[in-house]
């Protein structure tokens, strides 16, 4: 499980992205979440782990939770 930092929301548009602890950003969509995490009040900022995978744009974050 790769661990970063939510970076940007675009919450009109239900999607984000987050930056890894290695430097890699990575999308992520409002489905992707889980319930630990609310889409409509993150703001930024918040640490969170997730999973990478593929999707046809390319790595994505999936079954994002906020970190322990």
């Amino acid at each position: 499980m790769a661990t970063g930092t939510v970076k940007k929301v675009v919450a009109d548009r239900g999607f984000g992205f987050i930056t890894a602890e290695d430097g890699k950003e990575y999308f992520f969509h409002r489905s992707g979440l889980e319930s630990s995490l609310d889409f409509d009040r993150l703001n930024g900022g918040e640490k969170v782990e997730f999973e990478i995978e593929n999707s046809p744009k390319g790595p994505r974050a999936a079954r994002v939770r906020a970190s322990e």
